[in-house]
């Protein structure tokens, strides 16, 4: 564990968690109560993989909170590339005309990514698609709360946690204290560094709220999503029982081999990619999803 703890930042964000029972994702909505300006953070778009139906309601939702409780909404903000749902941030971008942002490496996602599903070359790894990208250490506010980026890879490459005053907003580095820790095992993914991010993480001080970025519900308990750092170190057993990098990297490797791949990894992907926008329509009018097969091992 790391010694050396990173500084507090000022306020104390009003949170809000919607919790997508259909892929576990927790949606935020963060607010800061002196200004009442809020940023949305990880917004999902509702899509059916049986019948290829993609609706708003998730984000819509999101919406109707914002216009109850009188905020104003500056920001859509994204912590990586998902794998298990679509992105709603292109779709409210365009309902509000809020920017958009997510951490820089974004481009070598979308590089990574361009190859698996052959993209053309007019798509663009330059990530364009969203409004502004970010750089580790970047500082900005949502009113006159603090928001500080930190990069956490491991999980994927280009995933970022936002700390926002006194919370973070850690995406799937660490779940839960009852459920461990995020796979590390998708393409760009990297045991060794989701651990150095997970010590990132437990630096911030004991009392800093930690907003994961899924909840599975073990044993059918209700959906939650705030710890903080001192209830993660104290009971998280993939802390507890892998002290070390090299236990931790090798209990996540064997238990990431266990895993099946996420059900909608090969449809969210190419959404999520494009800044939570769908394929352009063909001809025809539809828009079409793409998908590689024998592209990724433990399909089966």
């Amino acid at each position: 564990m790391s010694d050396q703890t990173i500084p507090s930042l000022r306020g104390r964000p009003i949170v809000t968690g919607f919790h997508d029972e259909t892929t576990g994702s927790i949606q935020y909505v963060v607010a800061d109560p002196e200004t009442k300006r809020c940023a949305i953070i990880d917004p999902v778009l509702d899509f059916d993989p049986k019948s290829g139906a993609t609706a708003t309601r998730s984000a819509d939702a999101l919406l109707a909170h914002i216009e109850r409780e009188g905020y104003e909404l500056e920001w859509i903000l994204d912590t990586h590339p998902h794998a298990d749902h679509f992105s709603a941030a292109g779709y409210l971008h365009d309902k509000t005309g809020i920017p958009t942002a997510i951490g820089e490496t974004v481009i070598e996602v979308q590089r990574l990514w361009k190859g698996l599903y052959n993209l053309p070359d007019a798509f663009r790894t330059d990530g364009s698609q969203w409004d502004r990208l970010f750089a580790e250490g970047e500082r900005f506010r949502i009113g006159n709360l603090d928001v500080e980026v930190m990069f956490t890879p491991g999980h994927t490459l280009a995933s970022i946690a936002y700390r926002v005053g006194d919370a973070a907003f850690i995406h799937d580095t660490l779940f839960m204290p009852d459920s461990g820790s995020a796979r590390a095992d998708f393409p760009g993914g990297d045991a060794h560094a989701l651990w150095r991010s997970i010590q990132r993480i437990m630096a911030l001080p004991d009392e800093t709220r930690l907003f994961t970025g899924h909840d599975y519900r073990p044993d059918g308990r209700e959906a939650a999503w705030e710890s903080t750092v001192a209830r993660q170190r104290a009971e998280n057993p993939h802390l507890v029982e892998t002290p070390s990098e090299e236990a931790f990297v090798r209990m996540r490797k064997a238990r990431d081999r266990e895993l099946p791949m996420p059900k909608l990894i090969l449809h969210s992907l190419q959404v999520n990619i494009r800044g939570g926008r769908l394929p352009e329509p063909e001809a025809n009018g539809r828009r079409y999803l793409k998908i590689p097969l024998d592209a990724l091992d433990g399909a089966a």
